[in-house]
């Protein structure tokens, strides 16, 4: 063998090396990507968790997972309790709604009230609702062909999470009902707006009080996920990709319902052309506390469901600030959630109510 094929040989071998080395590290440092679907498991290997007697639930994160405060809370007056059971329906809530009412001279029928609505159902950032006295059944409801109404009614929403209702969302109101009542030949009658405004800012100090949206955020220790990887992982649990890209959710068992957990993560991730390579580095697992009944216990199954994917994704459990969510932490937030379930209560405002979901939306 001579020198130069020595040499030759030597140089082939060291940048063979090199790429193997490149190769090796480009891989390590590439996300995680899902495997092929695997059989069933058996009966010796560790079952998931299930959740399938939660309900109820929407995403938003919180500032922090710091308890929030709960105050002491009067019981609802009488008078308002009196008003919100004479007024009460699947829709309209004299609790958390300003009712005006609509009486025709005589029963009209619902396919001329349904041709009369207002086409946009919203004073600025509130909704109401309009609905009718069945003259048949005795019921309030959703104006119906073929049906005959002696009465309606309108809800505007006094609160909800883009604050209180204010004059200028009354007024656009007062005019879209106005239209409406002009329509029937009937005579509306409003309740006074300084009233409304005054309940209105009354409800939404309860409502900031009161409210509570806890988020843990699940951090890779080492190597990132892929979307693919991710979605893999989470299904495991029981979740399913959201309507809004960047988002999983865990469904409630109750149709219509709000979902019970909801996983979010970087949207631009998610709408990448390839997301197979797109790396991600840690999601947040949020859990709406108005929206869920207690009764369900929803705490247990964020706690828990948190520590299970933190598990399984290699990741740690922080708070928005980055540091590690403890069990003496999660104890802690427990607590004050039950005083907050007691004090939502006592306003019959309870987590997962009807009336609560739309408040606290």
């Amino acid at each position: 063998m001579t020198l130069t094929t020595g040499l030759a040989i030597l140089a082939g071998i060291v940048l063979l090396a090199v790429v193997v080395q490149g190769a090796w590290a480009a891989r390590r440092s590439a996300p995680r990507q899902s495997l092929p679907d695997a059989p069933a498991a058996s009966n010796g290997e560790r079952q998931e968790p299930t959740m399938s007697g939660l309900s109820n639930a929407t995403s938003n994160v919180g500032q922090d997972l710091d308890p929030v405060g709960v105050p002491g809370v009067a019981p609802l007056p009488e008078a308002l309790r009196a008003a919100s059971l004479s007024r009460r329906s699947a829709r309209i809530d004299a609790l958390i709604d300003a009712i005006a009412t609509v009486r025709p001279d005589a029963p009209v029928t619902g396919d001329l009230a349904l041709q009369h609505l207002p086409p946009s159902r919203r004073a600025g950032a509130k909704p109401f609702h309009i609905e009718g006295l069945n003259a048949e059944t005795g019921e309030w409801e959703m104006p119906r062909p073929g049906q005959r109404y002696g009465e309606f009614q309108a809800g505007l929403q006094m609160a909800n999470r883009h604050g209180p209702l204010n004059e200028i969302e009354y007024s656009e109101f007062v005019q879209k009902l106005q239209a409406f009542a002009d329509a029937l030949s009937a005579n509306p009658d409003f309740p006074d707006m300084l009233d409304v405004v005054a309940r209105a800012r009354e409800l939404d100090s309860f409502a900031s009080q009161h409210d509570a949206q806890l988020g843990a955020v699940l951090r890779a220790n080492s190597v990132a996920w892929s979307v693919g990887y991710l979605q893999q992982c989470t299904s495991r649990h029981g979740f399913v990709p959201g309507a809004v890209a960047g988002r999983q959710v865990l469904p409630a068992a109750e149709d219509g319902a709000p979902p019970v957990l909801v996983l979010s993560f970087d949207s631009q991730v998610a709408l990448s052309e390839d997301p197979g390579q797109a790396a991600l580095r840690e999601v947040t697992l949020t859990l709406d506390v108005p929206q869920t009944p207690a009764s369900a216990e929803p705490f247990a199954a964020w706690q828990e469901c948190a520590r299970r994917l933190a598990e399984d994704l290699d990741a740690t459990l922080v708070d928005d600030r980055g540091t590690p969510i403890t069990l003496h932490a999660f104890a802690a937030i427990g607590l004050e959630l039950g005083r907050l379930y007691e004090a939502l209560a006592a306003r019959e405002l309870e987590a997962g109510s009807a009336a609560a979901r739309r408040l606290f939306s």
